[in-house]
């Protein structure tokens, strides 16, 4: 009888430890979901300053369609991206193409004189900046997630219930850095 006692309070023990681990499983899911989230409010203001950063451009360079039209179509992607990976990889387009805009603007002093355009550049700046944050805290939050699934014994209870590895949100080659947008007059 005194077994039956024992096997069964040792059967709850698990029961409640695994429960326990799931719990922070989902919790820590969940907060890494969230941080993505971050990441993409920040993505969604910055799309939403390139069509003005381009039509302010556009009134100085008007030869410079082909740039115009690559910052367009990269920002198009990185809008219609699906999954972390793919996001990243179309938010390095899009910075490599708001790069070359810069890049053409430089060229224009009185564009970089007026005040509108210096409005955008300090937006876009802010922007780069809040992305940098969300990015990193996501990734920090990716890192505790995917840390809890690879140890004993929560690997156990995460492979049980399909629990897997998110993606850090990584940038590429000249993407690294964020654009400069920073111009002397």
């Amino acid at each position: 009888m005194i077994w039956v006692i024992v096997l069964v309070v040792l059967v709850l023990i698990v029961a409640l430890a695994a429960v326990a681990i799931y719990n922070r499983l989902v919790r820590l899911r969940n907060r890494a979901e969230n941080s993505w989230a971050q990441v993409d409010v920040q993505l969604r203001r910055r799309y939403d300053l390139i069509p003005n950063l381009v039509e302010a451009v556009k009134g100085y360079a008007a030869h410079e369609r082909g740039t115009f039209d690559e910052v367009t179509q990269a920002r198009t992607a990185a809008q219609q991206a699906k999954g972390v990976a793919e996001q990243a990889e179309a938010e390095n387009v899009l910075t490599a193409a708001i790069g070359r805009l810069f890049a053409v603007a430089e060229a224009y002093p009185q564009l970089r004189a007026t005040e509108n355009f210096q409005q955008l550049q300090a937006q876009l700046a802010e922007t780069e900046q809040k992305i940098a944050v969300a990015r990193q805290v996501y990734n920090d939050t990716v890192l505790s997630y995917d840390n809890a699934l690879e140890t004993v014994p929560t690997n156990i209870v995460a492979s049980l219930f399909g629990f897997r590895p998110q993606a850090y949100f990584e940038t590429e080659g000249a993407a690294r850095e964020a654009p400069a947008v920073q111009f002397s007059n």
